[in-house]
């Protein structure tokens, strides 16, 4: 059997795509008098290798919106193409799939088990993939030593730092080699020197061809970012037209007004 290709292979062959395009995409939760619009028709399309940050006050969408890039919702109206391919019909197996191979995601909270080692922790996806275990073991291992930890493989969360932490998240979003990363909050536990750290290992993945998409409230975090959507009330604005280079956003850079 082929191996599956990685990451950078997988970005070369995106090169001519957009990573995601969206139009018009709507999600209503409730009916009647409850009925509540979380997203009112959002369009934007955000080409592969990019960072953009999505922004906005709380309850304006911005979740809901990272729940439907992420495959972990469905919309109620609209399209949304990932990787050029229209994502409406993938069902079951062909949406854990494409979701797997795709996109990785990182979260504010860690969700680490703690009774488990960094390099098991790292492993999850893997098992879940049905990849052997001395292959899991072997990309556990490769993805920690990407974010700096091949150290703390047998530590589990409760004796690394914060930081740490975020790192193995990272490395767990990374060990199914995807394209993409949707991040929510990613630095929102963390104090400002360690948050900046994760923003340096952000922007040398992106350098590395990885597409970042990540939601913040925090004008630091925005302020790496390539490009800067806003989300209010339900509904997407551009806040920052420049497409920063990789290695522009290595470095930070000041964006006026990012968050109202």
């Amino acid at each position: 059997m082929a191996e599956h290709n990685t990451s950078e292979e997988r970005a070369d062959d995106m090169q001519t795509q957009q990573a995601i395009a969206v139009e018009g995409l709507t999600k209503i939760y409730g009916t009647g008098e409850s009925r509540v619009a979380a997203l009112a028709g959002v369009s934007f399309a955000i080409d592969a290798g990019e960072w953009v940050a999505i922004v906005g006050p709380s309850g304006s969408g911005k979740s809901t919106l990272l729940n439907l890039l992420g495959l972990l919702d469905r919309p109620t109206a609209g399209r949304y193409a990932l990787a050029g391919r229209d994502v409406a019909g993938l069902r079951g197996a062909e949406l854990a799939r494409t979701r797997g191979e795709l996109i990785g995601f990182v979260f504010q909270s860690f969700n680490l088990l703690p009774r488990e080692t960094a390099r098991t922790n790292v492993e999850l996806p893997l098992v879940y993939a049905g990849v052997p275990g001395a292959e899991r073991r072997r990309r556990a291992l490769e993805a920690l030593d990407r974010v700096g930890l091949a150290d703390r493989a047998g530590h589990r969360p409760p004796q690394l730092s914060g930081g740490q932490q975020q790192r193995v998240a990272i490395a767990r979003a990374l060990v199914g080699r995807p394209t993409m990363l949707l991040a929510d909050e990613p630095t929102g536990n963390l104090d400002s020197a360690t948050g900046a750290d994760i923003l340096d290992l952000f922007a040398e993945l992106n350098a590395g061809g990885v597409t970042l998409v990540v939601v913040t409230h925090d004008s630091t975090v925005a302020a790496r970012a390539g490009r800067v959507i806003e989300i209010r009330d339900g509904r997407s604005y551009e806040r920052d037209t420049v497409r920063a280079t990789p290695a522009q956003v290595a470095a930070p850079r000041q964006l006026q007004g990012v968050l109202s």
